[in-house]
């Protein structure tokens, strides 16, 4: 009785809003990735394709949200003396940890019943997607190196889960872009908390004493040239059109730019922050998707 009574009080605007901070729609940016197949394959779908994908997005958007809610949860207590996630919805007493518990569960089922619309195959996407996450909040995420893996793992899923949706294959080299990608931008955020740390400005986290800044900067060093010549392989072997090749600087400038913000400006540490903050990085991502859009459009076959 009293979990039902927790859910109604849950029905007030307050506790509404409240459960939607929960879900950190801050962080549904990565999300945007599930777009990618619809993007090179523009020329080949139609709007339902679009609207699959926008489906798909608010899926990932749902489930990666649960996910969030599940870890909060478990952290509830250490978030209480935090100096910042004490803020948190959970945290600071805005909602109930039991009952944003309650109705995270009950959005999963929700979105993982509404995914079978699309198709089964991206329904048990999202199932791995929801518990490889969990694994990694539980134990996975205090493993040198698979803790990194894991995050890149999430973006490539996202990419899968994109073409999944609208029926499209996708290649080899895309899905190489994407993790390397991921590795780049994972890599950097763990160099970013491990510089925090060491200056005493940041929370702990325990896989940070297996990292150095050296060993991060060597793998962000093989990552960011792998990165760059695996999209200018994908441009020239992609098999739609060599047009795609005009791209690569947007590709190359971009890298950089994070890479200027990592070393001299100590930032890095939320890539969906730096996106949405740097006018540089979204201009080149904006640009980078209207260029890509054109040169499939008129080239594309």
């Amino acid at each position: 009785m009293e979990e039902v009574k927790q859910v109604k009080q849950a029905a007030s605007g307050n506790a509404l809003s409240a459960f939607f901070r929960c879900l950190r729609p801050k962080q549904w940016t990565k999300n945007v990735l599930v777009f990618g197949a619809f993007l090179f394959s523009v020329t080949e779908v139609g709007v339902s394709a679009f609207v699959n994908s926008l489906f798909g997005f608010l899926l990932f958007c749902c489930v990666a949200g649960v996910v969030y809610i599940i870890n909060d949860y478990m952290d509830v207590e250490q978030d209480r003396v935090h100096p910042e996630k004490r803020f948190r919805p959970m945290a600071s007493g805005a909602i109930r940890p039991n009952t944003a518990l309650t109705l995270g569960i009950v959005l999963l089922i929700a979105a993982l019943s509404l995914s079978l619309m699309l198709n089964v195959p991206f329904t048990i996407l999202l199932v791995a997607y929801f518990i490889m996450n969990i694994a990694y909040s539980v134990r996975l995420k205090h493993v040198v190196i698979i803790d990194v893996m894991i995050v890149a793992a999430g973006f490539v899923m996202r990419a899968v889960g994109g073409a999944m949706v609208i029926e499209r294959p996708f290649t080899p080299w895309f899905l190489v872009c994407t993790m390397l990608l991921a590795l780049f931008l994972a890599i950097s955020k763990r160099r970013h908390e491990l510089i925090l740390f060491q200056e005493k400005k940041g929370s702990h986290r325990k896989v940070l004493q297996f990292y150095s800044p050296q060993l991060l900067d060597q793998m962000i060093s093989i990552v960011t040239t792998a990165t760059i010549m695996s999209y200018g392989l994908y441009t020239f072997t992609s098999g739609v059109t060599v047009h795609l090749m005009w791209t690569l600087p947007f590709v190359i400038y971009g890298i950089f730019r994070y890479l200027y913000l990592i070393y001299m400006e100590e930032k890095g540490g939320s890539p969906e922050k730096v996106l949405l903050q740097d006018k540089h990085i979204l201009t080149t991502v904006l640009l980078y998707g209207v260029t890509v859009f054109i040169i499939l459009y008129f080239y594309g076959g």
